[in-house]
């Protein structure tokens, strides 16, 4: 599962993004709201406030069998409110990629990207987005799945959202630095590739669900912005 960091910052903004089919209800309808609890105050203090619900589609709302994702940069149309949510943070690290530029694609690894993505930081929190340049096939897409579920430290998500065709998410151990958790999904939109994680760090640990929700939710957004 690769993961690109950018070598060309560019401007992350750009027309609002196209609008999906949703399904709903959804399995992962209402999750963030059941996390949203007042803190009892002690005594002399004031109560905290609640977080501010989220604004974002859950992915198992979404029919992401219907959606065709160009195999195009699509990063420009990510929309900032939403990177915003899904990193908790202003980002405070902004970076994009595109085909045919040298990127790392490793720690230990520099070469041509042929893809198009862009990653989000702040706070020990990483966003990315990508997708393959070139057509994908069926029996590619089948490769490149395994791949995913195989990789070392990754695992399948049994209880995922669906992702377009011969989709699947992955939780993965390691991540910058080794010590983070990346929460992935990758899926086939017609003949694109489209591929999107969140990484938090492992100094704050975040429970399987919530994190499974979180990512889901960025790559809804992801989808969003990349969809033809």
């Amino acid at each position: 599962m690769p993961h690109l960091r950018a070598q060309t910052p560019v401007p992350l903004a750009g027309p609002l993004p196209v609008r999906l089919p949703v399904r709903l209800p959804g399995l992962l309808a209402g999750l963030l709201a059941g996390l949203l609890a007042l803190t009892t105050a002690c005594e002399g203090e004031a109560p905290k406030p609640a977080p501010a619900p989220a604004s974002s589609t859950p992915l198992g709302e979404v029919a992401t069998d219907t959606v065709t994702v160009a195999r195009d940069d699509f990063c420009a149309r990510v929309a900032p409110a939403a990177v915003e949510e899904a990193l908790g943070a202003t980002p405070g690290d902004a970076t994009a990629w595109a085909n045919g530029e040298r990127a790392a694609l490793t720690p230990d690894l520099t070469d041509v990207a042929h893809e198009y993505g862009c990653r989000w930081a702040a706070d020990g929190t990483a966003l990315r987005a990508w997708v393959f340049a070139p057509p994908v096939p069926a029996g590619q897409a089948e490769d490149l799945r395994r791949a995913a579920t195989r990789a070392e430290g990754c695992e399948p998500i049994a209880d995922a959202p669906r992702f377009g065709s011969l989709g699947v998410a992955v939780r993965c151990a390691g991540g910058t630095g080794g010590s983070g958790v990346v929460t992935a999904f990758h899926g086939l939109f017609g003949d694109a590739w489209l591929s999107c994680s969140v990484e938090t760090s492992g100094s704050v640990p975040v429970p399987p669900a919530e994190a499974l929700d979180r990512a889901g939710r960025w790559c809804a957004t992801v989808l969003q912005a990349a969809a033809a």
